[in-house]
């Protein structure tokens, strides 16, 4: 009896690409099944004799044809997706149009969360840092808005000043605030180029100002994301619920282990979840370390500074 198991390709086309460059893509299946995959000609072959891993290599292949049919290359992140997946047959996957990724969630929080997203008014995504929280806000904001299902993306946060006051620091208020808004350049920038998102800017598509800019406005058909929320305070967290117009969504991103605010006051964020858990048009998801995607090592250093609390 061989100890292979074999997906023959009828479309030698597809081969490259469910390999991946440097055979990436099958390294990834590798890790997760935790035995040899390797290309033969026009076979995908699993070295095991394990039903249920032959039962999943099937699958996984098979879906990952059906996207480079649809002309969306695999790559590891949508592996990641297709084992954590419950029901094959949902693509959660987002499309941003002009941009040529298509983000895959990395495991099943991250799919909830995708879930949330398409079926809630409002979301609370709370968790440590490296789970993807902002990085999926973006793209599922920035999916509707390049689609023109909304006039407007929102992004804020607060400025919680920390070490050095923002008196002191050189340049304009624009200057002085632009390193606390910078990561969010930075997960827009890996999702569209640097000259969509300028002009997106420059024709007011895009807005990324901070949450003290909100008050006093009425934000109407538009997408908002509230970044570092932990450090909102009750007030800002209330004035900042309270902008939500008529066809707006909002997504509300945090970290309730890493609060900045001066004086131990309470944490906005923490005051929301507790106060709004029984709306049913909100929804609400917490990572934990276990959900951390963006380095190992990061999982790591949340590990070891969770021992010590």
């Amino acid at each position: 009896m061989t100890d292979k198991y074999i997906c023959v390709l009828d479309d030698t086309e597809l081969i490259p690409e469910l390999c991946g460059f440097n055979d990436r893509n099958l390294k990834a299946i590798e890790d997760r099944l935790g035995v040899p995959v390797f290309c033969r000609g026009n076979e995908l072959l699993l070295e095991s004799q394990d039903k249920d891993k032959q039962e999943i290599f099937s699958r996984v292949i098979g879906r990952m044809k059906e996207y480079a049919q649809n002309g969306v290359s695999p790559d590891p992140d949508m592996i990641s997706t297709l084992f954590t997946e419950e029901n094959p047959t949902v693509d959660c996957s987002i499309n941003i149009p002009g941009s040529s990724r298509r983000v895959f969630p990395r495991n099943k929080n991250q799919m909830k969360l995708v879930e949330l997203f398409n079926t809630k008014d409002l979301v609370f995504a709370v968790g440590p840092a490296g789970t993807g929280k902002t990085y999926l806000a973006v793209a599922k904001a920035l999916s509707e808005i390049m689609q023109k299902k909304y006039r407007k993306l929102i992004i804020t946060r607060p400025v919680v000043e920390a070490g050095e006051s923002l008196g002191f620091l050189p340049g304009d208020l624009a200057q002085k605030i632009s390193p606390y808004l910078r990561p969010l350049y930075d997960a827009m920038e890996s999702l569209l180029s640097f000259d969509s998102v300028s002009k997106l800017e420059e024709a007011g598509v895009i807005e990324i100002a901070p949450l003290a800019y909100m008050r006093g406005r009425s934000l109407s058909d538009c997408y908002i994301i509230l970044d570092e929320a932990q450090n909102t305070t009750k007030e800002q967290m209330k004035m900042f619920l309270t902008r939500i117009g008529e066809r707006s969504r909002a997504i509300v991103t945090g970290d309730v282990t890493q609060i900045d605010l001066p004086n131990k006051k309470v944490s906005g964020l923490v005051e929301a979840m507790g106060i709004l858990k029984d709306i049913d048009d909100i929804g609400f998801l917490e990572f934990s370390p276990g959900d951390i995607v963006r380095n190992r090592l990061v999982k790591k250093i949340i590990d070891a500074y969770e021992k010590i609390r």
